[in-house]
C-alpha cells in the first residue's frame, strides 16, 4: 500500500464539503476518510487501471470508467475481472475503454475494424470476453457491465440512482469503441434523461481533459449534451482516458442540483489513488 499523495487536478476540491457531497481526492490510502454514515452513499471512482492491481478503499459502490486492460487481450481482461471480483464493494459498475479491444465487436469478423485486429486475437477471444463480462460469476459479486446502457442502484436509504455507462471516446489511434467527432452528437443522444450518475470513458471538452501539452482533449459533443435541460439531474460524472487530467471539479449549480455536477477524471496516476465521492441520498 502506498502513502504517497499524487497532486490533484488544479480544479479539484480535495476532501472538500459541498452542500450534499464530500470529495476526497488526496488522502492517505492507509487511513481512509470516514464514511459520512446513514443517508449517504459512498462512490469509489477508478479508471484506466490497465490490468494493474492496487489498494482500493471500501465504499457502497465502485465505479470503473474504462480501460480495464493494458493491451486489450482476453488475458489482460481476466486479470482485472478477477481482481475486481475480490474488492469489498457490494455493487460494482464498470465498462470498457479504448484499450479494451477484445470487448469491441467492430474487431470481430464482419466488423469495421476487423482488418486492424491484433494478430494474436481471434473472434473466439472477442466472443469469450463479451460473455465473460456479463457472466453470473461476476454478478454474484455485485459486478455489472455497462455498454451504452443504464442500471439502477438502490441505496440503503431507499434512494435510487440511475447510472449510465458509455465506453466510447473520440478517435485518436487504433483502439476500441472509438468514433469520429461528427458522430458524437448522435452517440450521446442515447443518454437517457434524468440520469443521476454518468460514466463515460472520455471527458467532456474543457472539463478535466487537459493534456500535458495544454490541449483540451475531451469531446465537444459530450459537453454539449451535458448542457441539455434533461441532463441537469446528473450529480456525478465519472470519466478517465486523459491520465494527466486526473482530478475533480464541480460546475452547473442550479436549484435542482445545488452542488452542480461533480465531474471526476478518475484515471489512475503513477501512484494509484481512487477518488471518493460521498453523496447525500
Amino acid at each position: 500500500m502506498s502513502t504517497s499523495h499524487p497532486h490533484a487536478h488544479r480544479n479539484s476540491r480535495s476532501s472538500s464539503t459541498l452542500r450534499r457531497a464530500v470529495v476526497h481526492d488526496s488522502y492517505d490510502i492507509t487511513r481512509v476518510p470516514k464514511h459520512p454514515g446513514e443517508g449517504w452513499t459512498r462512490f469509489v471512482c477508478i479508471s484506466d487501471t490497465h490490468s494493474h492491481i492496487f489498494a482500493v478503499p471500501p465504499g457502497d459502490v465502485l465505479l470503473h470508467a474504462g480501460d480495464l486492460s493494458n493491451w486489450g487481450t482476453l488475458k489482460d481482461l481476466k486479470v482485472t475481472l478477477e481482481w475486481m471480483k475480490t474488492l469489498p464493494h457490494p455493487v460494482k459498475y464498470y465498462m470498457a475503454g479504448n484499450h479494451d479491444i477484445c470487448l469491441d465487436t467492430e474487431y470481430d469478423d464482419g466488423g469495421s475494424m476487423r482488418q486492424m485486429r491484433p494478430h494474436h486475437m481471434t473472434p473466439k477471444d472477442i466472443a469469450t470476453a463479451r460473455k465473460l463480462v456479463r457472466g453470473s460469476w461476476l454478478g454474484k459479486s455485485g459486478m455489472q457491465y455497462l455498454e451504452h446502457e443504464s442500471a439502477v442502484y438502490t441505496a440503503k436509504s431507499g434512494k435510487t440512482y440511475t447510472i449510465y455507462g458509455s465506453p466510447a471516446a473520440p478517435f485518436f489511434s487504433i483502439g476500441a469503441f472509438q468514433y469520429e467527432h461528427r458522430d458524437g452528437k448522435a452517440l450521446y443522444a442515447h443518454i437517457p434523461p434524468n440520469v443521476d450518475i454518468l460514466m463515460t470513458h472520455t471527458p467532456a471538452l474543457g472539463i478535466c481533459d487537459t493534456t500535458k501539452r495544454g490541449k483540451h482533449a475531451g469531446c465537444p459533443a459530450l459537453a454539449e449534451r451535458l448542457n441539455d435541460a434533461d441532463m441537469q439531474s446528473v450529480r456525478l460524472h465519472v470519466c478517465g482516458h486523459i491520465h494527466e487530467a486526473r482530478g475533480v471539479t464541480a460546475l452547473g449549480q442550479s436549484e435542482q442540483n445545488p452542488d452542480g455536477r461533480i465531474s471526476v477524471n478518475a484515471a489512475m496516476p503513477v501512484v494509484p489513488l481512487p477518488i471518493i465521492i460521498d453523496l447525500m441520498d
